[in-house]
């Protein structure tokens, strides 16, 4: 089982055991990289579960004004973790007006994923470099886990040699698991129904092949060096 159970933390797997020819085992390997949501939404318990899982490093991919805890967290969300390092590597950039124009209306679909690598290749590039750097037992998210963790960690995936298709399936996993949630009101998502999510998926589900299956390009586009595509690659397939 990928999905992983942290006391009610959802939408939380492991990006072992996906399909993969660089692998000698055939699969990425498993307790290496975690995909999940915000991590303020973990219970001292589900922080006791993420440690047994091994995390030691969490890569935050969001804004600086979208950190710390909200009203309705577990109190445990305002303590320090301790033993676990924090990297912010937020995709995106408050101040940058055409990435807003462009993908403000978009953020919640992969539509917005080429935009993102071609306006702020930078921000990717960091992203990419947190998680390639990072001693194996990384949590990758952002809010909701699906949006910015699904463009970052599609990435990983597919430059571990995970085909598109398998890569589009792990992200639909994490549309499905946060629709209908209400975890945020401006979220549209969260009041979506189970066709609404699957009428979604069939207009989406190609653009995340086709961003992956072109990945090489993608790594090509935000400057990733040759050495942290070796350190990206070797998180999943040793």
């Amino acid at each position: 089982m990928r999905t992983l159970s942290w006391d009610g933390y959802r939408n939380v797997r492991d990006l072992g055991g996906l399909p993969t020819p660089l692998a000698p085992s055939g699969t990425t390997l498993r307790g290496r990289v975690a995909r999940g949501p915000r991590r303020e939404w973990l219970t001292a318990t589900g922080r006791a579960h993420a440690l047994r899982w091994g995390v030691r490093t969490v890569v935050d991919l969001r804004n600086a004004d979208e950190h710390g805890p909200r009203p309705g967290d577990p109190e445990v969300a305002a303590l320090a973790w301790d033993g676990v390092t924090v990297v912010h590597a937020p995709t995106e950039e408050l101040g940058h007006e055409e990435f807003w124009a462009v993908c403000e209306p978009i953020l919640d679909s992969p539509e917005y994923w080429r935009h993102n690598v071609r306006l702020l290749p930078a921000n990717v590039r960091r992203a990419l470099v947190a998680v390639a750097d990072a001693e194996p037992g990384v949590l990758v998210h952002c809010s909701a886990g699906r949006d910015r963790t699904g463009m970052v960690v599609a990435l990983v995936l597919a430059h571990a040699g995970v085909p598109p298709e398998d890569v589009a399936t792990d992200w639909a996993e994490s549309v499905r698991a946060m629709a209908g949630g209400g975890h945020r009101p401006e979220d549209r998502q969260s009041t979506w129904d189970a066709q609404q999510v699957e009428r979604f998926l069939a207009e989406s589900l190609p653009v995340v092949e086709d961003v992956t299956g072109d990945v090489a390009r993608v790594l090509d586009d935000v400057g990733l060096d040759d050495g942290s595509r070796e350190r990206l690659r070797a998180q999943l397939v040793g």
